[in-house]
């Protein structure tokens, strides 16, 4: 399974999460922003690669939508309600990261 993490530059939520995420061996994991500054600018080849697609703000959404609503039709697209209130690999980052993903797949126990 392709999971895809998007915030605005793709500096702290979103690569927090690719990072932490890509150690598991059932996921493929890559992480993109919505903003012209950011690290990796989301595409529409990460659009079509992704079976799920989690932003981290509503904004997010509404960003993609804009840009990609053809290529989004039958995509899986989760927002974790992160607010933009955490650097990179921050601990209660993670957590809540752990947290609200696992509700959409599984994450072993020792994870």
């Amino acid at each position: 399974m392709k999971l895809l993490f998007v915030c605005s530059r793709n500096k702290w939520r979103s690569l927090t999460a690719e990072k932490i995420f890509s150690v598991l061996t059932a996921y493929d994991v890559r992480s993109a922003g919505t903003e012209e500054g950011a690290r990796v600018k989301v595409t529409e080849g990460h659009i079509g690669w992704a079976d799920i697609i989690f932003v981290m703000e509503k904004k997010h959404i509404r960003r993609l939508r804009d840009k990609f609503n053809h290529e989004l039709q039958y995509k899986q697209l989760v927002c974790l309600d992160i607010p933009d209130d955490y650097t990179f690999m921050d601990e209660d980052l993670i957590e809540i990261l752990k947290s609200r993903v696992s509700e959409y797949i599984e994450i072993p126990s020792d994870f």
